[in-house]
């Protein structure tokens, strides 16, 4: 699995996500004005903190809204990594093929998934890209 190229901003907010709840990652992903840190699974609950203190305290530092998923292990967890991030909008399937990964998704989630101008598209089709080295499209 490999990440993207890691600007310093992105450094700034893995140090300042470290610092406060004790979790080291390396992964940390623009979507939808949010920021999702990856981290294993086992540390999830380390990260988000008792009654998600930790994720208010970061969120208050940035005044971005925060997210902690589980880093996925392989391309088999796909789905899950995917409904993750775009929690809460759902979707009907994913389907992962040789060198892409189609979502279906009905009309009203469609219009979520794709966002204006499809922003929300592009940033997902960076993170399929980054995470599994596949295109990504929504049908």
């Amino acid at each position: 699995m490999l990440a993207g190229t890691i600007d310093m901003q992105d450094m700034r907010y893995l140090n300042l996500f470290r610092k406060i709840t004790g979790v080291s990652t390396k992964h940390v992903i623009k979507y939808n004005n949010m920021l999702i840190f990856c981290v294993p699974k086992k540390m999830l609950s380390k990260a988000i903190g008792k009654n998600a203190r930790n994720l208010k305290k970061i969120n208050s530092i940035l005044g971005k809204r925060i997210k902690v998923i589980p880093t996925p292990k392989s391309i088999e967890h796909v789905k899950e990594f995917i409904e993750a991030i775009v929690s809460p909008v759902k979707f009907k399937d994913l389907e992962v093929k040789d060198k892409e990964i189609v979502l279906t998704a009905g009309r009203q989630s469609k219009a979520a998934l794709i966002g204006r101008n499809k922003r929300r598209l592009h940033e997902m089709q960076k993170i399929i890209e980054d995470f599994f080295s596949k295109e990504f499209r929504i049908v």
